[in-house]
């Protein structure tokens, strides 16, 4: 039975990694203002993979890539126990135009896991690619009552 999910999962199985960059939400909350790099070699792709242990934060992330566009995907997964193949596909594989525009979005975490940013640069043949991202996470205020008299 196929899927629609079937080429991010296929490029995930079967594809060639340059780069897998581990974060945790604090990771992320320790970025400050300034872009890191990314870097996809051609006809590969690039992971961030945010392991994720509250529900409720919501991570937003900011990208542009040189030379000419990539293509992005979000995917989940509960546990690093859970194959690849098993993954849910939250944003399909789309191809931007993050050469002459930068790319923003967010997602809310609504389960503990694995949330796996893709760059996709599988299409390109001969053309490497830089992506400068940024991340940020914004956990929900729990109030607690603590300034109650």
């Amino acid at each position: 039975v196929s899927t629609v999910q079937d080429s991010e999962i296929n490029l995930l199985k079967s594809g060639e990694v340059t780069v897998a960059v581990p974060l945790s939400i604090d990771d992320i909350s320790k970025f400050g203002d300034s872009s890191r790099e990314l870097f996809i070699k051609s006809s590969c792709y690039s992971v961030i993979t945010i392991a994720v242990d509250d529900s409720g934060p919501t991570i937003s992330w900011v990208f542009s890539s040189e030379p000419k566009s990539i293509s992005f995907s979000v995917v989940y997964r509960e546990s690093t126990d859970i194959p690849v193949q098993q993954s849910k596909v939250l944003i399909p594989l789309t191809r931007c135009i993050s050469h002459k525009e930068t790319i923003q979005g967010q997602l809310k975490v609504r389960h503990p896991g694995l949330y796996t940013l893709i760059f996709d640069n599988s299409f390109s043949r001969f053309i490497s690619k830089k992506v400068f991202y940024h991340l940020t996470v914004e956990k929900p205020i729990i109030y607690d009552g603590s300034d109650c008299p």
